[in-house]
């Protein structure tokens, strides 16, 4: 599966632990988190109130939030349709075309509902704010409508522009659609303005950076709102995500500790067990997630851990674990869209395409991005009947409209780019992609994306020391294995290539459709030179 991504882990519900006197407890979370720095000037603030707002005239209504998905994923699939035919004379001006189909009657304020009378979202206090965990644990798009009415009646309210930051980077999350961070930006902006240096908007600038794939702002935002706060558990989340996705995997060590310390739930839990996961100690990653399922209280919190406990089994090659956790996620939330994709994914491996290429198109037709467009690719190509390899390449053309999509939202879209590109796009780009995400952090994953990628442009040698970098931590990831076995027998180290391919199948034999069937063949031909 892709790199797991921990950015959006649902915040906690309300405690009764006693806390600091600086840190509030109307909202105990005191993190709504998004996106980038500055202070907004007033007209600025005029722009912000206008566009987050969404101030509509009287009778210009919005679409249903389903009506509203379904065009603008038609949209970006009649893009992508004429990228795959044109794609060279298409793609300079995707990103502006994409920006105005994924974004039409809904980029102001309020454009987007889910058709439901009243909502589920829970109701703005008696102080009009909302809290970001009520958010997480309601209706999404009905909690954002309270807030911009509240903001309408209290334009002042910095902490509410807070939340609404990362209200809006979690819509661009669960929409699949990143040009909802220029919006979350403003919002933040605009709370930092009427409050410059608040805690809550700086933990969001972190968060909306993360967001964004900026991890050294998302870095420093988060250190900064710390200072304000020791105990902002948004800002203690982003850090370990920054530190994780830097590479910096000591350093991460230590931040999981700090937040246990200070905030231990869910969302830190999580991000403990990724980081010992990361450095192969898979027994206490479990054993951390089982705790917290254990602890979980809310339909989004169960969905959230179940949905990890399965990723850790798919990657250890345990399908049937990881469909029973799916299961578990999909039984709290049966809309959650990493379930769903893991789900497709297990059964994939688990030899049930037909189940499997059904539940990745589902996913798809809903949030084209790019980890379920390739691996829905991969399965046509796999299954080889007619008019498969043409799908795939709808497929994988839908990957770089969304690349393009998520760069005009601000977005470092590389590492995306890289890993699809290498196997299924243009290999130069990939390989100026992968070079360009190195020069940023120095992850496994970085290191992973770019070996395969100098790999698939004929320079085993110059790869090899990244293969082995990205293996180095003891993190147990097939594909890893298997970049590294490939590239090691291109550079005629037989034996060693003959281990790690072996070491790929033996861990998840169904970690690719494509990938394991490689992996395959190049082991049995070694076999045969010994």
């Amino acid at each position: 599966m892709p790199p797991r991504t921990t950015d959006s882990a649902p915040e906690r519900r309300d405690d009764d632990r006693p806390r600091p006197d600086h840190e509030p407890a109307v909202e105990p979370d005191a993190d709504a988190a998004a996106g980038r720095a500055g202070e907004a000037g007033e007209a600025q603030a005029d722009e912000t109130q206008a566009d987050a707002e969404g101030a509509r005239p009287e009778g210009d209504s919005a679409p249903p939030a389903g009506e509203d998905v379904d065009q603008r994923v038609a949209a970006m699939r009649r893009t992508a349709d004429g990228a795959r035919r044109w794609r060279a004379a298409h793609l300079a001006g995707c990103a502006a075309l994409l920006a105005v189909a994924l974004t039409g009657g809904a980029i102001a304020f309020g454009g987007a509902g889910n058709g439901r009378a009243g909502g589920d979202a829970a109701a703005v206090s008696a102080a009009g704010a909302l809290s970001p965990g009520a958010l997480a644990r309601g209706d999404l798009d009905s909690g954002i409508a309270s807030l911009q009415k509240h903001l309408r009646a209290q334009p002042r309210d910095f902490g509410s522009w807070a939340t609404l930051g990362i209200a809006y980077v979690e819509q661009a999350r669960t929409k699949g659609d990143p040009s909802r961070y220029p919006q979350a930006e403003r919002a933040l902006k605009r709370s930092l303005g009427l409050k410059p240096g608040n805690d809550r908007a700086l933990a969001g600038q972190g968060a909306l950076a993360a967001a964004r794939h900026d991890f050294t702002g998302a870095l420093k935002y988060a250190d900064r709102a710390l200072k304000q706060n020791p105990y902002n558990e948004r800002a203690l989340c982003t850090r370990i995500d920054a530190l994780v996705e830097l590479g910096r995997y000591d350093d991460a060590v230590k931040a999981a500790d700090t937040a246990d310390d200070r905030r231990p739930g869910v969302p830190v839990f999580t991000r403990y067990a990724y980081v010992r996961e990361l450095r192969g100690d898979v027994r206490t990653a479990r054993e951390v997630l089982e705790r917290a399922l254990d602890s979980a209280d809310s339909p989004a919190d169960i969905a959230y851990v179940a949905t990890a406990l399965g990723q850790l089994a798919w990657n250890q090659g345990d399908y049937k674990a990881a469909r029973d956790h799916y299961a578990r996620a999909l039984a709290a939330d049966d809309a959650y869209l990493p379930a769903l994709e893991g789900r497709a994914r297990a059964e994939a491996a688990d030899g049930d395409r037909a189940a499997a290429v059904k539940g990745l198109e589902q996913v798809v037709a809903r949030f084209p991005l790019p980890g379920p467009l390739v691996a829905l690719g991969e399965l046509y190509e796999d299954r080889g009947a007619d008019g498969d390899r043409a799908k795939a390449g709808d497929q994988y053309a839908l990957v770089d409209a969304w690349t393009a999509l998520a760069r005009a939202g601000g977005v470092n879209a590389d590492l995306d780019s890289a890993m699809a590109a290498a196997d299924h796009g243009d290999r130069k780009e990939a390989l100026r992609a992968a070079r360009a995400e190195w020069d940023r952090r120095h992850s496994v994953h970085t290191a992973d994306a770019l070996a395969w990628a100098l790999h698939v442009n004929g320079r085993d040698e110059e790869a090899l020391p990244y293969a082995r970098r990205a293996t180095a931590t003891g993190y147990r990831n097939a594909a890893f294995l298997f970049h590294r076995g490939i590239i090691e027998r291109a550079t005629g180290d037989e034996r060693e290539a003959r281990d790690h391919l072996k070491a790929a199948l033996d861990l998840n034999p169904g970690f690719s459709p494509l990938g394991a069937r490689e992996a395959r063949t190049a082991l049995k031909d070694l076999e045969k030179n010994r």
